[in-house]
């Protein structure tokens, strides 16, 4: 399929880079070269034109070249890379054309083993992005880094940023194994989105949660195949481009280490940063620090431990723990690379199933010790009921 249809140049002004910037060495489209090959590559970087529906922030389309434009000056990680720029989805005559643009594009790339990176427009693009995989018949996982759950009305299937998690839920074929939600802020959350996502069995973390234990991030994030960043996410001093900010919310550097814990998962196939608003900004401080998160993902990439699947016993150190004088029987696993855990969760026996099977979901130290406590992990104890 020929992706090229969808795209446009982007408009950053040519400036001379040193070798070592990544502005020399990410392959791209612009109106001097033409568009890019994707033999060989492994992350490609989409903007996307597209702001009608974003809510409260009309003006995020704005936001690609923008963030573009300090990406470039980043100094690289390696002399190897195998970044590309596709440049800009162009705006739809509805924004429905450019949900579908968008959606081809990522599944074409997917297909391909080459992540992409999407930048600009409202949250609404998660809707798209999660499409996308319909056509690779896979259930995913969608983890969210937002002050809301952005559930919305159920009825409406007018898709926007307030409510495209909605539409997720509802959307037929059914391939949403797991949603997760990083640093919900209560404040923001009515009581019944909260009863829907625990009627779901579905992942939700309080911004206080992780005021101490951050590292608690990395194991959900690892699990995710689809990363969606609202920038809103951030605290307004630190991301003030975003017509929904909020003075609280996770620090610049916090953000980066999220988006590092994403690079260094081997599952995660797609991801986006999402309500940057230009005209809010302060002194292009918001896109400069999602500049600053990419190269962090960038960061996590290059560097990567290949841990998983495990591929011999030496790679990992196995912890076996009985609960409830041996009624629930949990496999732990450590990596001896990375430190990080797995752990198994069974599913359920079937009687045309001639062989047991177990999912591997990744954990965090923490899990091991509350099994150890004899109490079960909410974990496991969620992805068995989704098992079910």
């Amino acid at each position: 399929m020929d992706i090229s249809i969808y795209f446009q140049p982007s408009l950053v002004e040519s400036e001379t880079y040193l070798p070592t910037q990544l502005g020399s060495q990410i392959e791209r489209f612009t109106a001097s070269d033409n568009f890019p090959m994707l033999e060989n590559k492994s992350i490609a970087i989409i903007g996307v034109l597209e702001d009608r529906g974003s809510i409260n922030n009309l003006g995020t389309k704005n936001a690609p070249d923008l963030v573009r434009k300090y990406l470039y000056k980043l100094f690289s990680l390696t002399q190897n890379s195998a970044i590309v720029d596709l440049g800009n989805i162009h705006q739809g005559f509805t924004k429905e054309d450019t949900y579908f643009a968008l959606s081809s594009a990522i599944t074409s790339l997917v297909k391909k083993n080459i992540i992409p990176i999407i930048i600009g427009g409202g949250q609404d693009l998660t809707y798209a992005n999660f499409i996308a995989y319909e056509k690779l018949e896979q259930m995913v996982n969608v983890v969210s880094v937002d002050p809301v759950f952005d559930i919305g009305n159920i009825d409406d299937r007018n898709v926007n940023s307030s409510n495209y998690l909605g539409n997720i839920i509802l959307h037929q074929p059914n391939f949403l194994f797991n949603y997760s939600n990083i640093g919900y802020q209560t404040y923001f959350v009515e009581q019944p989105a909260l009863d829907l996502i625990s009627k779901l069995y579905f992942d939700a973390y309080r911004l206080g949660f992780f005021k101490f234990n951050i590292e608690e991030i990395e194991p959900i994030v690892r699990n995710a195949d689809i990363l969606s960043f609202d920038i809103s996410a951030i605290r307004f001093s630190d991301a003030p481009g975003c017509g929904n900010h909020s003075p609280n919310g996770f620090y610049g550097e916090e953000a980066c280490q999220i988006m590092r814990y994403a690079g260094l998962s081997e599952k995660i196939s797609s991801l986006g940063i999402y309500e940057i608003n230009p005209s809010f900004d302060n002194n292009n401080q918001t896109v400069h620090l999602a500049a600053q998160m990419i190269w962090c993902f960038l960061d996590g990439f290059y560097n990567r431990k290949k841990d998983f699947p495990f591929s011999v016993k030496a790679e990992v150190t196995k912890f076996i723990v009985f609960i409830e004088e041996g009624k629930y029987e949990i496999n732990f696993f450590k990596s001896n690379k990375s430190d990080r855990w797995w752990m198994e969760v069974p599913y359920p026996s079937s009687k045309n199933s001639k062989f047991e099977r177990h999912l591997m979901v990744p954990c965090s130290y923490s899990d091991y010790q509350t099994a150890c406590s004899q109490n079960l992990p909410d974990r496991w104890w969620q992805t068995i009921q989704k098992l079910v």
